[in-house]
């Protein structure tokens, strides 16, 4: 099982609903018995540009969640999760930032990151592997369950002639154990780093070099070394009036110089974030085991949320395809025909461990909301080629929501009323 549900302490879980106000005084522990009608349905929600726009709080934000607590048991009416293509921080971490701005408890069993179906992924934990992003990566990395970790600016003094872009940070003398180094046998790109030359040029290197940079390679490998890429978003919203570059625009460039210097396309051995259906299919696990701790049956129905057509809009109905394709035909779930439906970096069947999943949705409705990337008032220049290149073409009917809401109240309240739920 991926989380451990038993490890939520009640009486600390208690003393969390009463800071909020949600008082607990005959509460029935993880169950809605209270509630006349049980939901078969769940909601996924996005972070930035749904609840947040970088630092400030949508004010519809709060305002939702009030409408998704039950005010005399203090539990949430219906199972719902957070689905970020953030990798930056842990788990708990974003749970209690979302605390703070939603004013109700969230648990970090609640929180899906870029980078979460990792976990998943064993075969490389124990393989020496190269991590990129900002934040705490390598301790992300680690309580992922990857062993053997290099960070970039680990390998930049590990051999410091490789990183010249900037004169001032350049070190002319090489280190003398350089060619003992233990070779780099995986890659895993958290998300966009800080200095975008010195992960370029020194991914590039380890790639050309099969893993050992210490010496120019006479031939280029091919297959090249594995990549486990995390967050395809090209563009994100924050405080600024248009939307910022993330790190699809990251994995754009280094796409598009390994296929400059190799003649050759760069290979991933996993996308994962949205719009990947390997990350929806684990949402869908961690959707389900909160279903099951509030003792409801299995949801049938899930509404995800967002403010990205590209990858939101685009992952949601992506999924909803996986889910309407697997109940005509279960024989679907086989290795030869999955990759029917996607990409071999895509495929749902890279969610090493995906046997002991959760599962029983039937449908994934995509909610549009106007409050981040996708703008009708500052405009809003949507295009699918933005989608990441694995991705591509994309069929255009993938960029029409299941319904479009002003903000993340107003999807909320479309989502009750459809499903006849208060």
């Amino acid at each position: 099982m991926l989380f451990n549900m038993a490890a939520v302490n009640s009486t600390k879980l208690g003393n969390v609903f009463n800071k909020f106000g949600l008082g607990l005084s005959g509460r029935r522990s993880m169950s809605l018995e209270a509630n006349a009608t049980k939901p078969s349905f769940g909601i996924m929600f996005d972070i930035d540009g749904v609840i947040v726009r970088g630092r400030k709080v949508l004010p519809s934000a709060p305002k939702a969640f009030q409408r998704l607590v039950d005010p005399g048991s203090g539990e949430f009416k219906v199972p719902l999760v957070f689905v970020t293509n953030a990798g930056n921080s842990l788990r708990q971490e974003k749970a209690d930032k979302l605390s703070e701005w939603l004013n109700v408890p969230i648990s970090e069993d609640q929180v899906v990151m870029a980078h979460s179906p990792l976990k998943m992924f064993t075969e490389y934990h124990d393989k020496h592997v190269l991590v990129t992003g900002q934040g705490p990566i390598e301790y992300i990395a680690r309580s992922i369950g990857f062993n053997r970790v290099t960070t970039m600016d680990q390998l930049r003094h590990a051999f410091p002639a490789l990183d010249a872009v900037d004169h001032k940070r350049r070190r002319a003398a090489p280190c003398a154990f350089e060619k003992y180094y233990p070779r780099i046998e995986a890659i895993v790109l958290f998300g966009e780093p800080v200095r975008w030359e010195t992960s370029l040029q020194l991914l590039v290197d380890v790639l050309l070099a099969n893993g050992q940079p210490s010496s120019a390679p006479e031939t280029i490998s091919h297959p090249q070394l594995p990549i486990l890429a995390c967050n395809m978003d090209l563009q994100w919203m924050a405080e600024a009036v248009m939307p910022r570059f993330g790190h699809g625009a990251f994995l754009l460039c280094l796409e598009n110089l390994y296929k400059k210097v190799t003649s050759r396309e760069l290979v991933y051995t996993a996308l994962i974030g949205k719009p990947s259906e390997i990350t929806y299919r684990h949402s869908e696990h961690v959707l389900q085991l909160q279903a099951q701790r509030l003792g409801i049956p299995p949801v049938k129905n899930i509404y995800c949320i967002g403010d990205n057509i590209c990858t939101d809009i685009f992952g949601a109905n992506l999924y909803n395809r996986y889910l309407q394709t697997r109940q005509r035909d279960a024989a679907l779930l086989s290795q030869s025909k999955i990759q029917n439906l996607s990409q071999s970096s895509r495929s749902i069947d890279n969610l090493i461990g995906a046997v002991g999943e959760l599962q029983g949705a039937d449908n994934c409705y995509s909610v549009l909301v106007e409050t981040g990337v996708f703008s009708k008032l500052e405009g809003s220049h949507v295009s699918l080629d933005h989608s990441p290149r694995d991705f591509l073409p994309v069929e255009r009917s993938y960029q029409e929501p299941s319904f479009s809401t002003e903000n993340v109240l107003h999807a909320v309240d479309v989502i009750f009323n459809r499903e006849n739920f208060e």
